[in-house]
């Protein structure tokens, strides 16, 4: 089954990282504030570069100089089952420590310029079951 991780970063600002195993790589996703928990309270996900499947197991710091500088380390982990992937969709269930159940990032679009733009990195994260 495909892993999931979930880093706490201390960087500059703190700040979670949910990385999804797919297409041979983790895909990426910032997040502001801590991951949900309980289902609808729905998060600012913002979609940041791959990372490899190595990195599902890295704790450390990153040195100063060094983009990302700054403690990690992590905050849940596990596999998940992925349910539907469309490009502004993606369902999946979590089975880790701390984070279980049937979750969805969407695309969001917060204004008229974001929907035909390939830039729009901003996705919401949220549980649904």
């Amino acid at each position: 089954m495909p892993v999931f991780v979930i880093h706490e970063h201390h960087a500059r600002r703190l700040h979670w990282d949910l990385r999804l195993e797919m297409d041979g790589v983790l895909k990426s996703w910032a997040l502001p504030k801590q991951p949900p928990k309980i289902k609808n309270l729905k998060r600012l996900a913002i979609q940041t570069e791959d990372h490899s499947l190595e990195y599902a197991g890295f704790e450390g710091t990153i040195p100063e100089g060094h983009y990302g500088a700054g403690k990690v380390k992590i905050w849940d982990k596990g596999d998940f089952v992925l349910e539907s992937r469309k490009p502004e969709k993606i369902v999946f269930h979590l089975n880790g420590k701390k984070l279980n159940g049937k979750y969805v990032l969407l695309k969001a679009k917060f204004s008229s310029s974001e929907k035909d733009s390939g830039k729009n990195k901003n996705w919401l994260f949220f549980r649904v079951g």
